[in-house]
């Protein structure tokens, strides 16, 4: 089969494998994520709660995304991830059983949730860096088909959840996202991925080589920088959309899951205008522009009152978010050297999942304080100041890069 260009990753065999596998996955995973937040705020009503679940399920990310970057850079990443999916699914089942069998606690959500948030921390830079290792030269377009996948998997996940939420239950969301990890497992055993390069020195050297190189690489903090401020920020509205479905918008499960997807089908069209690029030239821009978008999307569902204005907001957040996230991880791979994508993927992780969870804490009690709305006002506030700072910085950003890639970009880009 001829693939076009926009999918010219696909033409190799193993990165079909890891899509197919990765696309009805993580479907599961976010309606596991959905009925999760639901499940929470059904049995205890707690804004407070809701962020304490996002923080013990993401923080571990924040602890341990350094070193799970070293790991992936020198050990086999594919075993790394094989042994990441048997956790998830352990994770996945146990709650479900709990939940099925009418015998769910809050405390069992939150021991489950960091449970899942410990796995992910490890899984996170292996799949990242396996990614890249199956591209090759194709891996800008590898990870915004890899975005675009996830953004429908956002869009189905929490559609099928609300429906299932409201019909069944959240038990069979949980049981259906254990069995959905069926795919990517078998991708797994049966893919091939090139040898890495062999990691030399001691681990403390090579995890310290990793923040020695971010640390004296310009565009890596700059964009390490935003992306921090955007996921403490403006991530915790993920925590705070059960309130604002409930309490603000007067809706239930179903808004929740339609609200989630209407910010995946914004998140999706931001994948797909990626996927039509290539290479690298021009996407400092779009993330500047993609955390303009965030902000200004996130500043409008503060002040929505109404769900068709909100279901707006979420698309424009959405598509703002899919832009600075995949571009600065498609930058920061394609400008590493290869036996440092571990560890670069091990900082994106820490500063894109791992400060969320803080964010999403202080979001908690700061919405149970001042209210989910003017919480979500000032954080987004905040992103669109941070935006306006990087894209100043923009044109330094570009000569530094230039200096160590000097056939990077045409004249004529930014």
């Amino acid at each position: 089969m001829r693939w076009p260009d926009a999918l010219r990753s696909l033409r190799k065999r193993d990165l079909r494998l890891f899509f197919a596998g990765q696309a009805v996955s993580l479907a599961g995973t976010w309606m596991q994520s959905v009925a999760q937040s639901w499940l929470i705020w059904r049995l205890t009503r707690s804004s407070e709660l809701l962020g304490i679940v996002s923080f013990l399920g993401q923080v571990p990310v924040f602890l341990f995304g350094i070193w799970a970057g070293s790991i992936a850079d020198r050990h086999p990443r594919r075993r790394i991830v094989l042994a990441t999916q048997t956790n998830a699914i352990v994770q996945a089942v146990l709650l479900a059983a709990l939940t099925l069998g009418g015998a769910v606690q809050p405390w069992h959500v939150v021991v489950l949730a960091g449970m899942l948030g410990f796995t992910y921390a490890f899984e996170i830079p292996a799949r990242q860096a396996l990614l890249a290792d199956l591209a090759g030269p194709d891996a800008p377009n590898a990870i915004a088909l890899n975005s675009s996948i996830v953004n429908a998997a956002r869009i189905v996940g929490p559609a099928l959840a609300g429906g299932l939420v409201a019909a069944v239950g959240e038990g069979w969301c949980f049981a259906l996202n254990a069995l959905s990890f069926a795919g990517t497992y078998r991708a797994l055993w049966v893919m091939r991925p090139p040898p890495q390069p062999k990691p030399e020195g001691s681990r403390r050297a090579h995890l310290l080589e990793g923040l020695a190189y971010a640390g004296r690489t310009a565009h890596v903090r700059a964009l390490l920088a935003l992306l921090a401020v955007s996921s403490f920020f403006a991530m915790p509205y993920q925590a705070l959309l059960p309130v604002l479905s409930s309490e603000v918008l007067q809706g239930g499960a179903g808004l929740y899951g339609v609200l989630l997807g209407c910010a995946g089908v914004g998140a999706l069209a931001g994948a797909v205008g990626l996927l039509l690029r290539k290479g690298l030239a021009g996407l400092g821009r779009r993330v500047a522009l993609g955390a303009t978008l965030l902000g200004a999307g996130l500043l409008a569902l503060a002040f929505s009152r109404q769900p068709l204005v909100a279901a707006a907001a979420l698309a424009v957040a959405g598509f703002g978010f899919i832009t600075q996230m995949a571009g600065t991880m498609t930058l920061l791979q394609g400008l590493a050297p290869a036996d440092m994508r571990g560890r670069v993927m091990g900082l994106f992780s820490t500063l894109f999942v791992g400060v969320t969870p803080f964010g999403a804490l202080a979001a908690g009690f700061a919405a149970s304080r001042f209210g989910a709305p003017r919480t979500l006002a000032t954080g987004a506030a905040v992103v669109l100041v941070a935006s306006g700072v990087f894209h100043l910085a923009l044109p330094r950003l570009r000569r530094t890069v230039l200096a160590h890639h000097p056939t990077l970009f045409p004249p004529s880009s930014q």
